[in-house]
């Protein structure tokens, strides 16, 4: 006999209401039909009534886990239709710090999936090394999760010799956290039991669907937006890291090796980091369409934009990766145990606030 279980809106790990109901017929998922809300927060709208700078802070609030990145995309459109020429300091500045808050937003969520599966104390830990990551953010902005360095033309803040070699010091200490959970978060029995062969999304499915991020890449698709070699990516010799199965095991493993990647890419970043300016005077008003694709976290994310001379834009439209990953995740919660569904759920990485923005 089939049964409607609602789930949610309180998810067992997530901070944030998110809501499924779920046909289910001897303990076993045959369906899920999404319940998507829509809170207004007005982001889009306030591009009419706040001038193109002020839009910075604005899409910054869009998500303050992945804060710096939305205004880097942000800028990015706004420099492409101004035709503003980034200096290449500015560009460097911007890859390490976007890979900072990669780095936080994947160690929250890694402590978050332990804690999913019972695992509190490594929760716990996943988190004591993420504070680590967010001291060399507010060493380096004045601020711990939306640092603001972002703005049009380059960067508002630099990083001296001393901090620099701060940074790469406490990344040490970062990178033996990391590794020192390793075997905990990939290789415990309870952990592959739980997450091996569950809610696996096959790669033409991936594809066909529309995922991102990790939740694409876990599916043994080699795609992620730093491809395209925006800000200094396209020098410092950036690889997609992808895993083969498409299950929830896969997802996790992507999300560990791409933490200890974004280490080593701040690394490669700083030792590259070009001297001179960090930011050009920015003349005239914004003009015309354009659209950007950035990797978050998450995922892919795209900004379009269309100015008509004014300070003011005439539209601002934000896709985040969590809405183009909801259809994959109804294609992985059929056929699992209804005990898997807050795991599987918690493996696309959902950012509920931005998805019904």
């Amino acid at each position: 006999m089939k049964t409607i279980v609602p789930f949610g809106p309180q998810h067992p790990v997530l901070p944030e209401p998110i809501h499924l109901n779920l046909e289910v017929e001897n303990e076993i998922v045959t369906g899920a039909i999404p319940a998507i809300g829509y809170v207004h927060r007005g982001l889009e709208k306030l591009c009419e009534i706040r001038d193109f700078n002020q839009m910075i802070q604005v899409c910054e609030r869009v998500c303050g886990i992945c804060s710096a990145i939305h205004a880097q995309c942000y800028c990015q459109c706004i420099e492409e239709m101004m035709g503003v020429e980034v200096p290449d300091r500015a560009r460097y500045l911007r890859t390490i710090w976007g890979e900072l808050h990669r780095m936080h937003s994947h160690l929250l969520w890694l402590g978050l999936f332990a804690d999913s599966f019972g695992f509190e104390s490594l929760f716990m830990q996943c988190w004591k090394i993420r504070e680590k990551v967010m001291d060399i953010m507010e060493a380096t902005t004045g601020n711990r999760v939306v640092i603001s360095v972002n703005i049009v033309g380059g960067v508002r803040r630099n990083l001296d010799p001393e901090q620099i070699r701060w940074v790469l010091s406490e990344l040490k200490f970062v990178e033996e956290g990391v590794k020192s959970v390793e075997a905990a978060l990939l290789e415990d029995y309870t952990v592959k039991r739980r997450l091996k062969g569950k809610g696996v999304l096959t790669k033409e499915d991936a594809l066909l669907l529309g995922a991102a991020g990790p939740t694409l890449r876990g599916s043994n698709v080699a795609q992620d937006m730093r491809q395209l070699g925006y800000a200094a990516y396209g020098e410092i010799g950036f690889e997609p890291v992808v895993e083969p199965d498409g299950d929830s095991y896969s997802r996790n493993k992507v999300r560990f090796r791409e933490t200890l990647q974004s280490i080593e890419l701040v690394r490669r970043a700083i030792d590259k980091l070009p001297e001179g300016d960090i930011s050009v005077k920015v003349k005239g008003r914004p003009e015309g369409e354009v659209y950007h694709r950035v990797e978050q976290p998450r995922g892919e994310c795209v900004y379009y934009l269309r100015g008509n001379g004014s300070k003011n834009l005439e539209r601002l439209r934000i896709r985040t990766p969590t809405f183009a990953n909801i259809p994959p995740l109804l294609t992985m919660l059929p056929g699992s145990e209804l005990a898997d569904v807050p795991v599987l759920i918690l493996s696309i990485d959902p950012c509920v606030s931005c998805t019904e923005r």
